[in-house]
């Protein structure tokens, strides 16, 4: 198998014993280990096809990593025939037109700043080095999802290998339904080659980093704050464990505080404005906000950091101060080197798209938070896991649904929680159609349907 791949593919083919095999089967989860089978690096949409029909001939897992941040850890597997997409970077920017098609071997830091240099932007998550592969698929919540929306609100046509090893584009004309079903259902259809984005006039941010102390009042007055804020202000709070920064007062190490980071996509004077509320909740510890270019909100990131993680999703209706006392009380008893509960309040243009319009349905929830927890070894992730699930279960409220982008190996259950019963019935449909035998199964699974 890998010598037929090798004479029929020009990219890479990475095999067991390759001097390069440990580097690049490498992914940015910790806990992640994985020895595939073969590691594949096509060039174009053709060599994606073939790989895909050799995959489905072997019977072995077929695994796709765009950047490899998959929190349940599908981007490399055991066993598997990995389509590591990384040398697909091509990126074409029509300005006039207010377009671009791009390739997703791409990180969202690649494309954003490539964008940037013209003076435009669309909207991925938080962190540069993811894929826009994963994060699209998924829906795409980040920087600029109450003024724009998410990433699939900008997508305008998927360029797709389905699992018969066809090539395909799937737009609001052509194959309507699979595009539907692309906008939030994850890996399930196919693996995506190239994606056509709207893209926006942003030339510069108002935003960064703010430091707070962790009180009752402080949460409850920022979340309020972010939920009266213009569309143009986009945030994302962080009740956490300070770790060691350069720019934060040794006092604060290690202590529980509250780091936001803030997006305003305008003006610096409107900006400033719309900043005002938060500066003013109390005395900072530190206020790194400022105008800046849209890919400057990316912090930079050390590749060989390799943290391992466990994280529970949800949907908030409501952070009163019951529940900020719960989120503080709950941090300060753990000792976990790190731990977070992270709340981004949502809204705006992510909110008037209908909810039956992609399948992201959760167009109504107004905060999603995230319980995250760092661990170590085998022993100490059953019990950050345990801490974690319980925490989760404290907090929870009304919505029971989850953001397919932030699951991890959770089971089927959890898969379920992201996608409400009619949505899930219509992407078991799609997956029937496009994808009969569950080729395409490393990933949050909607299984087609038993004939």
């Amino acid at each position: 198998m890998i010598s037929r791949l090798r004479a029929e593919v020009t990219g890479r083919v990475i095999a067991p014993g390759d001097d390069n095999y440990d580097e690049v089967r490498e992914v940015p989860n910790g806990a992640v280990d994985a020895r595939p089978a073969v590691i594949v690096r096509p060039t174009n949409g053709r060599e994606v096809s073939y790989v895909v029909g050799v995959a489905r001939e072997s019977g072995l897992p077929l695994a796709v990593r765009s950047g490899g941040h998959s929190g349940a850890g599908h981007s490399v597997v055991d066993g598997s025939i990995v389509i590591d997409l990384r040398d697909m970077r091509a990126l074409d920017i029509d300005v006039d037109g207010g377009t671009a098609w791009a390739e997703t071997g791409l990180t969202a830091g690649e494309y954003s700043t490539a964008l940037a240099a013209h003076g435009l932007a669309t909207g991925f998550g938080d962190t540069g080095s993811v894929g826009i592969g994963g994060i699209t698929l998924g829906g795409g919540i980040g920087y600029l999802v109450r003024k724009y929306g998410l990433t699939i609100d900008d997508l305008l046509a998927v360029e797709l290998v389905t699992a018969d090893g066809k090539l395909l584009v799937a737009n609001a004309d052509h194959n309507p339904e699979l595009f539907w079903a692309l906008r939030g259902g994850g890996g399930n259809f196919g693996i995506a080659t190239r994606f056509k984005f709207r893209v926006h006039h942003v030339d510069q941010v108002v935003g960064g980093m703010l430091i707070l102390p962790a009180t009752p009042d402080v949460i409850v007055g920022f979340i309020a704050a972010a939920d009266g804020a213009p569309d143009e202000l986009s945030t994302i709070l962080n009740v956490m464990s300070c770790p060691p920064l350069p720019f934060v007062p040794s006092e604060y190490h290690g202590k529980v505080i509250v780091m936001a980071l803030l997006a305003y996509a305008g003006d610096a004077a409107s900006g400033d404005r719309a900043l005002a509320p938060f500066r003013g909740l109390t005395t900072p510890i530190t206020d790194m906000l400022k105008p800046m270019p849209y890919p400057d909100l990316y912090p930079p990131e050390d590749p060989s950091y390799r943290p391992k993680a466990v994280v529970r999703n949800m949907f908030l209706d409501h952070v009163d101060r019951e529940v900020a006392i719960t989120i503080l009380d709950t941090l300060e008893a753990s000792d976990a080197q790190m731990r977070v509960v992270q709340l981004r309040v949502l809204g705006g243009a992510m909110a008037r798209v209908p909810a039956d319009a992609t399948a992201f349905a959760h167009r109504g929830a107004r905060i999603m938070a995230n319980v995250a927890v760092f661990f170590e070894g085998a022993d100490d992730k059953a019990l950050r896991t345990a801490w974690a699930t319980d925490f989760a279960a404290a907090l929870k409220q009304g919505d029971a649904g989850a953001y397919v982008n932030f699951l991890g190996d959770e089971g089927a259950e959890r898969v379920r929680a992201a996608y409400p019963a009619p949505t899930w019935e219509r992407l078991v449909a799609v997956k029937t159609k496009y994808d009969p035998q569950n080729l395409f199964r490393l990933n949050q699974n909607v299984p087609p349907a038993q004939s």
